[in-house]
């Protein structure tokens, strides 16, 4: 008969509150954050810091990359590592599309006025113009040779319309920035005068002012003539080919690396100048406000810098100061220099005029999006109000939104005295700055403890919810003490530091080891622990009670003996029937000694690399090691023979551990993958995952219930055991489809992209 095993599924994700590689933003009431989670988005109401809904596709395991808001209100569309977009309802929280014509990352998604068109810009070059009600795709529009890093719509046409007005403004890696003929369906105006890649790009709300950024100090800015725009479209046949003309020649100057431009007679888009910004990193985000009073930028410097777009009054009043200035310097002049100075004209008006510092946003961390709060779209609303809104996410898994205090109508910055930007409020507590290195369950499996640096978590597995937040040391390994109230870590600054749940407080913090702590267990007769460290050591402890604050008692840890081992430890597991204890050394070898004499009983080696971790099952019969030589190793603990040794991941394997009541275990690697093993025939039963970052810690409930795991994305998984059985034959060649679809996918994406070059060359 035919063994059947039973299926693992994924049941939830939790501990992300917004991923490095998509942008958050408001939505139209700005009491909602939509931020990306790893392949989900995340809806977080922001002043009571709690999630409000998730937005999963189950067909999709690509990673979030883009998001858009839409002006109907409830619209979102949302852009994929794989290409694809998806329109998610807020109200339904349902998906509504699905769109596929990317064949790279979605890097730029933009709505136009209306709401019914979506542009989309991706990795693979290309902007592709979207009908959101028809969900068709409309065209696609190609000339990029690189990313595309930013999209705007210009003019009120409808793109749907061949015979309507329409522009887009495209910016791309490849340092140009284009402005395509909705009409047309072409390119008609080239900006090659950046000297390296656009990062972003922003278009003031009435049309008339685009502004670029770039790895350097400066904000480029230009201007967009309206009318420009409109006798480009009532062009006559020979006036177009003349711009066609102009076009060809405008490609040439850009293939020949010439930086220097001719403007022409129709160029819609001209130069305006340069604006200093205060930071000279790389800027990551660059917005307008709905007012077109502020624009904002955002830069890898951890500094969001507001720039004010001064009024026409303001300028005017600007421009006759610079000339009363200009006269002064005449007066002093005399004679001699007086004619030169009046020979020198007044300076027109630059971007510099226009666009001025405003305030200085510092972060806490990386940042990596910045959005305006729409509820403040119009003027009447910011003198409400009193200040801005601004939504920033930040790689170190927070978002913060910021209070940027504007000055009143009657009164300039200078007269109103206005105070520094304060933090309004924050998403920090629902997961890591860092990501979780160690996991722990309690005894009965309704708590579950992650540790990372300068964090400690307790969770509830089954609803996802954080029920405690600590801050401890350089976190290494974690467990729960006999009771499950306290929780003890090590640390690599050699402590182990203990932590009352109950009173969500640091109890005692005990020098354990000269070195970094890297592995604790505790005595199967739950009245002691080990540690292991790299002091070359591994050092008992007794559970001893102690008279805590006030009446109540509480667990403590006190040094009953050491033995010394010849190399660092890296893993140390007591066997159930705690007969033997098994050590894993820096060395690449496993002793293996009596629990009660410390005698020396085995010594395991055959791993090329050291061994990191190592579990015992529950028979006390098998020990299964996991190393950084990526091969998984099963070993007899009667005569310390080697069972098998299995060529488990493509990447170091970081941990294992057996499931209680059988020879079922798990493994996890770097290869962001967890695979469950029988350690009675050897096979390989089911692949967990991919996860989206390295897989650092794995805990099994006691029965083999779930499984979870913390990984480098500082995402906490869990998978549930189903009763759905498994059969080995289906599982392989379920395995081997999704091996061949996906060489399908890719050799398809090859043969598009050598046509491509092909069309190009030709």
């Amino acid at each position: 008969m035919v063994k059947s095993y039973l299926r693992y599924e994924a049941q939830s994700t939790f501990g992300v509150i917004c991923s490095a590689g998509g942008n958050a933003v408001f939505d139209h009431s700005g009491r909602l954050s939509i931020t990306p989670a790893l392949d989900s988005v995340v809806v977080w109401d922001i002043k009571k810091a709690t999630q409000v809904a998730r937005w999963k596709d189950s067909d999709n395991t690509a990673e979030v990359t883009c998001i858009a808001r839409s002006a109907n209100d409830k619209d979102f569309a949302v852009g994929y590592a794989d290409g694809s977009i998806r329109l998610f309802d807020l109200q339904t929280n349902a998906v509504n599309v699905v769109l596929n014509g990317h064949r790279g990352r979605v890097t730029a998604l933009q709505f136009d006025a209306t709401g019914t068109v979506l542009a989309s810009g991706a990795r693979d070059t290309d902007v592709v113009v979207w009908d959101v009600v028809g969900e068709v795709g409309l065209y696609r529009l190609r000339g990029h040779k690189d990313e595309i890093t930013g999209l705007a719509f210009v003019g009120s046409g409808d793109a749907r319309n061949a015979g309507a007005a329409g522009y887009i403004v495209s910016s791309s890696k490849d340092t140009l920035v284009k402005l395509w003929d909705l009409r047309a369906q072409h390119c008609v105006q080239t900006l090659v005068t950046h000297r390296s890649e656009v990062w972003a790009l922003a278009v003031s709300p009435d049309a008339r002012l685009l502004v670029t950024a770039t790895s350097d100090a400066d904000l480029h800015v230009w201007t967009i003539a309206a009318d420009r725009l409109d006798s480009v479209e009532t062009q006559e046949q020979g006036s177009v080919e003349t711009q066609a003309q102009e076009i060809v020649e405008t490609q040439a100057q850009d293939s020949t690396g010439d930086q220097t431009t001719t403007p022409r007679s129709w160029d819609a888009i001209t130069e305006y100048g340069t604006v200093r910004r205060s930071g000279s990193s790389r800027v990551v985000d660059l917005r307008f406000h709905a007012s077109g009073q502020f624009l904002a930028c955002l830069g890898t410097d951890r500094v969001a810098e507001i720039f004010r777009v001064r009024t026409h009054h303001e300028i005017k009043k600007k421009m006759e100061r610079r000339q009363r200035r200009n006269r002064e310097k005449q007066k002093k002049g005399g004679d001699g220099s007086g004619s030169d100075a009046e020979a020198e004209p007044v300076r027109s008006i630059t971007a510099a005029d226009e666009l001025a510092s405003f305030q200085l946003v510092r972060t806490s961390a990386k940042p990596v999006s910045l959005d305006f709060d729409p509820a403040d779209s119009d003027t009447a609303a910011l003198v409400r109000r009193g200040s801005l809104r601004i939504l920033l996410s930040q790689n170190n898994n927070s978002l913060h939104v910021w209070s940027v205090a504007v000055p009143p109508p009657d009164k300039t910055t200078k007269q109103a005295a206005l105070p520094e930007p304060s933090l309004l409020n924050s998403v920090e507590m629902a997961g890591h700055r860092t990501e979780p290195r160690a996991l722990a369950l309690s005894s009965d499996n309704e708590l579950v403890a992650s540790a990372a640096s300068k964090s400690l978590r307790i969770w509830n597995p089954q609803t996802g919810a954080c029920v405690r937040t600590l801050e401890c040391g350089t976190a290494l390994c974690v467990v729960f003490l006999p009771g499950d109230q306290i929780v003890a870590v090590g640390t690599k600054e050699g402590t182990l530091e203990l932590y009352d749940i109950a009173a969500a407080a640091r109890v005692e913090t005990l020098d354990a080891h000269d070195g970094a702590v890297w592995t604790i267990d505790v005595h199967p007769d739950r009245k002691s622990v080990a540690t292991g460290g790299a002091d070359k050591a591994v050092k008992f402890w007794s559970l001893e009670l102690v008279a805590g604050a006030g009446a109540r008692r509480r667990l403590t840890l006190e040094h009953v003996r050491t033995l010394q081992m010849a190399d660092d430890v890296l893993a140390l597991r007591f066997s159930p029937d705690a007969r033997l204890v098994a050590v894993a050394l820096l060395d690449a070898t496993v002793k293996v000694f009596y629990a009660d004499s410390l005698k020396f009983f085995l010594s395991l080696y055959g791993h090329k690399l050291p061994v990191v971790s190592l579990d015992i099952s529950s028979d006390s019969t098998l020990l299964v090691t996991g190393s950084a030589d990526k091969s998984v190793k099963l070993w007899g603990l009667d005569f310390g023979d080697c069972h098998r040794s299995l060529p488990a991941h493509a990447e170091p394997v970081t941990t294992v551990r057996f499931v209680w009541g059988t020879h079922y275990f798990f493994s996890a690697a770097k290869d962001r993958m967890l695979v469950q093993w029988d350690a009675d025939n050897f096979q390989r039963i089911q692949k967990l995952g991919p996860c989206h970052g390295d897989v650092w810690a794995l805990a099994v409930a006691r029965h083999g219930t779930f499984v979870i795991a913390s990984s480098q994305d500082r995402a906490l998984r869990v998978w549930a055991k189903t009763e759905e059985p498994l059969f080995l034959e289906e599982e392989r060649e379920r395995e081997l489809e999704e091996m061949f679809d996906r060489g399908l996918e890719e050799a398809a994406d090859t043969n598009a992209d050598a046509a491509d070059d092909e069309d190009e060359a030709q």
